[in-house]
């Protein structure tokens, strides 16, 4: 199993300080985190987007092209990019060269979202929701694999014999679709790409039957079901104690989902969330440990990607988390994996 951090950039008040960090500070951190998960060797980078003061990144491709200057190794994507309200031959364009920077390192995850203050920003109807996903998604596949297109649909002028430039370094830039709902898992499933899953809040049973159906969809249109990949994506804290979580931690995650509650976390819900069955991955390194194996027998992902710099946290505290996970969870992890991969042949 890979395994990386990812991060939506949030703006967010210390709880304990009340102070928050300018957007050339936050951007400052992200690249240092960036760096700091490449040199721990952590397999993967990604980066949200979001359409408000309270983040810092909605330009995805420009900060990847950043952090790929930076780094070497790890592998880079966007988590997700909101294709409904964007130009595919343009977003082609900033990945492709995004990936140029990166020396071949870049990916994207296209997602519907489940924030649509982008709809408004860019003169987008919120009645064409999925058609402009559907359309504008397939227009980005062909651009992907065609140096030359021609094209015609509803939602932007048509195309003819249009040179698509530059070209990724990669043969084609690998392109995962977020999914969760059955509609978006069958069609991720239909159309031949692997899904990320979004995991904030409920139960691993609930996200096991969305996985489980793109599965089996997967295999009913004639594909290899070795080949079906399933990327999740959750909130993560890896703390020194497992007491830390609960004296420390809890304030900040309740600052960073307040605008989900409307007030405070419950502290109920975040011992829901922090129970075997729920989505928060937190604890000491062995609790994190723990956890993550538990969703690999449960849902098989290939992936794990895990939010780490949310709600305000002091970045001293973050880098730890960070080195924590990758010198403390990601060997055992990976070991466990590869011998469960191993054992199934």
């Amino acid at each position: 199993m890979e395994l990386g951090i990812y991060t939506f950039g949030d703006i967010v008040a210390d709880p304990h300080t009340g102070k928050s960090v300018a957007p050339q500070q936050r951007m400052d951190q992200i690249l240092e985190t960036a760096k700091l998960a490449d040199d721990a060797g952590l397999d993967l980078f990604g980066v949200g987007e979001h359409h408000s003061l309270r983040y810092v990144n909605s330009a995805t491709a420009t900060m990847l092209a950043a952090i790929g200057a930076v780094t070497q190794h790890i592998r880079l994507t966007s988590a997700s990019t909101s294709i409904s309200t964007a130009d595919p031959v343009r977003t082609f364009q900033e990945f492709a060269t995004a990936d140029l920077v990166a020396h071949g390192r870049v990916e994207i995850i296209f997602g519907r979202g489940a924030f649509t203050d982008n709809f408004p920003l860019f003169g987008y109807d919120l009645e064409d929701y999925d058609a402009l996903f559907v359309e504008k998604l397939a227009l980005f596949a062909e651009l992907n694999e065609n140096e030359r297109v021609s094209w015609s649909g509803r939602f932007r002028s048509a195309l003819q014999n249009a040179e698509i430039a530059p070209r990724p370094a990669q043969t084609s830039l690998p392109i995962w679709m977020g999914a969760v709902s059955p509609n978006s898992v069958a069609r991720a499933a239909t159309w031949g790409f692997p899904i990320a899953v979004p995991m904030v809040g409920g139960s691993l049973n609930n996200y096991a039957r969305s996985i489980n159906l793109y599965r089996q969809m997967w295999q009913e249109n004639g594909r290899d079901p070795t080949a079906a990949r399933v990327a999740t994506f959750e909130h993560l804290h890896v703390a020194e104690h497992s007491e830390h979580l609960r004296t420390q931690f809890y304030p900040y995650y309740s600052a960073y989902l307040r605008p989900l509650f409307k007030a405070d976390m419950p502290r109920e819900a975040f011992e829901h969330m922090l129970a075997p069955q729920g989505t928060l991955v937190a604890g000491s390194a062995q609790e994190v440990i723990d956890k993550l194996l538990t969703q690999h027998e449960v849902f098989g992902m290939n992936r794990f990607f895990g939010q780490i710099d949310i709600g305000g946290q002091p970045h001293t505290e973050v880098m730890r988390g960070i080195e924590r996970f990758a010198a403390q969870v990601a060997p055992v992890v990976r070991k466990e994996t590869a011998a469960r991969k191993a054992s199934e042949k």
